[in-house]
């Protein structure tokens, strides 16, 4: 991939620089390159090194070479003296050897590795490629996945609503997702509760690398996506966990493809996402650490646990006395999309009775 198209993919062929970096020895600051040993003292300027201009000449004893930011140090310097360290024509201020020169490959050598396998492209790695002279980098395939709703009850936003219909929102919120954890989105439309629909919905997904379906896989009548996989010789791994929103998460394989059956409350799409989806769409792509990604902080309010259940909560986020806390909302139920729009974060609180107290440490998730 050429590197300015690469953003959010994952290495799969570490990548080394093709140049010392800096390439010469330059100047941290505008001001004076002289000879350390000159100074402190009034000198003679002789030349101007600008970026991209070098000065030609050696510099010899008692001489100054007026010099720009990142511009190369001449021969014979060994220092730069700070503009606002020097006066008239010039008296500059002792400086030691080295002083306010940064010297060539001491950020990089040639040959050094900038980027490893399995390291995800974000802003500050394109930078350092794109610096250290790498034009292109060897990224993984993103994951082709197939994305689809089921429920005769979910109509397209902008529709009019009949009794008893919703709009279907778990395929905009998913895809979304998906993108997000690097892989090649197609979205289907959403499926009747109907068995023949829901087997050529299935069929046509599981040809994907990643098949990703939302409800049908609870124990209602009407629930036929599990079903319907098996028909189709897809092995199920497993089938509800402890997780609190969204217990009936089903995995399966055919194949090569990967299956994840989420619930079709919204909220329990989004936590099953964050918890299986995403750290598969990353190992699939070779990413060293696919997560869950949980990070330390404090909980803002007392929050009571489930004893079956970990459950992940939706919360604020707020820095205080530097430290990260997490203020729960109000309306954690599973269809409570619109109320986990304020959240930024999944808080884990662990299974168990009791409470875990206001100030305690957890671990959360980003959202």
């Amino acid at each position: 991939m050429p590197v300015a198209r690469a953003a959010g993919r994952v290495v799969a062929e570490a990548a080394a620089a093709v140049t010392d970096l800096p390439p010469f020895d330059s100047s941290a600051m505008d001001g004076y390159a002289v000879r350390a040993a000159d100074t402190p003292g009034a000198l003679t300027v002789v030349g101007h090194s600008a970026a991209g201009k070098p000065e030609a000449r050696t510099l010899g004893a008692g001489e100054a070479i007026v010099i720009s930011t990142g511009a190369v140090v001449p021969a014979g310097a060994d220092a730069v003296v700070p503009v606002e360290r020097a006066s008239g024509n010039v008296e500059v201020e002792g400086v030691g050897p080295g002083d306010n020169v940064r010297p060539r490959g001491g950020d990089a050598r040639v040959g050094d590795v900038v980027v490893e396998r399995g390291d995800v492209l974000r802003p500050a790695q394109l930078g350092a490629l794109a610096a250290a002279g790498v034009a292109t980098v060897r990224c993984a395939r993103r994951p082709r996945v197939t994305v689809f709703a089921t429920g005769s009850e979910l109509r397209a936003p902008g529709e009019r609503l009949a009794p008893g219909e919703i709009y279907e929102s778990n395929t905009v919120l998913l895809a979304a997702q998906l993108e997000s954890a690097g892989a090649d989105v197609t979205v289907h439309d959403s499926v009747s509760d109907d068995e023949g629909a829901t087997r050529a919905a299935l069929e046509r997904g599981v040809e994907s690398d990643v098949l990703v379906t939302s409800g049908g896989v609870s124990v209602g009548p009407h629930d036929l996506v599990r079903a319907a996989l098996a028909e189709l010789g897809a092995e199920e791994i497993f089938w509800r966990v402890a997780v609190k929103p969204g217990k009936p998460i089903a995995f399966a394989v055919r194949g090569e493809t990967l299956v994840f059956g989420l619930p079709g409350n919204p909220v329990s799409s989004l936590v099953g996402f964050e918890l299986f989806v995403r750290p598969a769409l990353l190992a699939l792509q070779g990413a060293r650490e696919p997560g869950p990604a949980y990070l330390p902080g404090r909980l803002g309010t007392t929050v009571r646990r489930n004893e079956h259940r970990d459950e992940l909560v939706r919360a604020r986020t707020r820095i205080e006395d530097g430290a990260v806390v997490l203020d729960p909302l109000t309306g954690q139920e599973s269809h409570m999309i619109v109320r986990s729009a304020a959240a930024s974060a999944l808080v884990l609180v662990p299974r168990g009775t009791g409470d875990v107290s206001e100030g305690a440490q957890v671990s959360y998730l980003r959202i």
